[in-house]
């Protein structure tokens, strides 16, 4: 068993902005890393542990060049659960689609070094599709 490829970024700390193929009223946000059991070294301590979700409102405010956000949620990553875990976003004060979401770790469980993600899921329904189908996410 191999750990596979990770994201990584320099510090406890980072971002990334991901933009989807289409636009999607969000629902959920999923975080993978992985395993103890699967780390070169047995520990895991470049997993993400608090994260921050937003979307961007540029564009939809009186002045279209002040870019704002809007948090859809703050999560704890635990590494003493499963390595995939599914947080989900506040999207109900935001009842529409949105083509960025930002992923914001605000920490790491202490390496000093880097932070490692080895998979994010956006979940959420198409804003062109007319009712929900089971699956799609």
């Amino acid at each position: 068993v191999y750990p596979g490829n990770c994201w990584a970024f320099k510090g406890h700390q980072g971002q990334v902005v991901i933009r989807l193929p289409a636009r999607v009223y969000l629902t959920a946000i999923t975080v993978q890393h992985i395993t103890k059991d699967a780390s070169p070294s047995g520990t895991i301590s470049s997993a993400p542990k608090d994260i921050a979700v937003f979307v961007s409102l540029l564009g939809t405010s009186v002045d279209a060049d002040r870019e704002e956000e809007s948090l859809l949620g703050m999560f704890s990553y635990d590494v003493e659960k499963d390595p995939v875990q599914t947080f989900t976003l506040r999207n109900m004060l935001l009842p529409r689609a949105f083509s960025h979401v930002k992923l914001i770790v605000k920490s790491n469980w202490g390496n000093p070094r880097y932070t490692c993600i080895y998979r994010v899921k956006v979940h959420g329904k198409m804003e062109n599709q007319k009712a929900p189908t089971k699956g799609q996410d």
